[in-house]
């Protein structure tokens, strides 16, 4: 029985929008590792690797050297161990210093165009604690924005504002 379009379009998943684009590049790494492992990491500009996540030993070196030239630093990649060679994504981010140094790993700070809210680490906190990522986020937008922090070492945050 063929498929009635008004009725099970959108179920099908069709709706003819283009999937947003996950990666700014991809490569392929050598180096030693076990099938199916996964490794997450983050490249400065100051030429640093920092690992997030992966297994014991690894060497984010490979990885790192296969995205140069195909995005700039700093950025956030995800390795995943195939057969032979790690498959490597990478996408661009912001990273800024926030001094004052505010409390958590992470900070969802939003402003709605009359209230300002802030949750660290998930829990809902005073919005005094993030002053210079609310000061960041007002520089760039001058409207209601959503402004995301992780931190990535010491004060040294991964940053993403977004309007609302």
């Amino acid at each position: 029985m063929p498929l009635d379009p008004g009725r099970h379009w959108l179920a099908a998943g069709i709706t003819g929008l283009p999937r947003q684009r996950e990666w700014d590049a991809v490569a392929a790494a050598e180096g030693p590792g076990e099938p199916g492992a996964e490794a997450q990491l983050v490249a400065l500009a100051d030429g640093r690797l920092l690992v997030e996540r992966g297994p014991a030993g690894f060497d984010p070196e490979p990885c790192a050297a296969a995205l140069a030239g195909l995005v700039d630093r700093p950025y956030r990649a995800v390795a995943v161990r195939r057969e032979e060679l790690w498959a490597v994504g990478a996408r661009a981010i912001e990273v800024a210093r926030l001094e004052p140094d505010p409390p958590g790993a992470e900070l969802e700070l939003t402003w709605d165009g009359s209230v300002l809210a802030l949750s660290v680490d998930g829990l809902p906190a005073d919005p005094a604690r993030a002053r210079a990522l609310e000061r960041l986020a007002a520089e760039r937008e001058h409207g209601p924005y959503a402004a995301h922090a992780h931190r990535l070492e010491d004060d040294l945050w991964e940053i993403s504002i977004l309007p609302l």
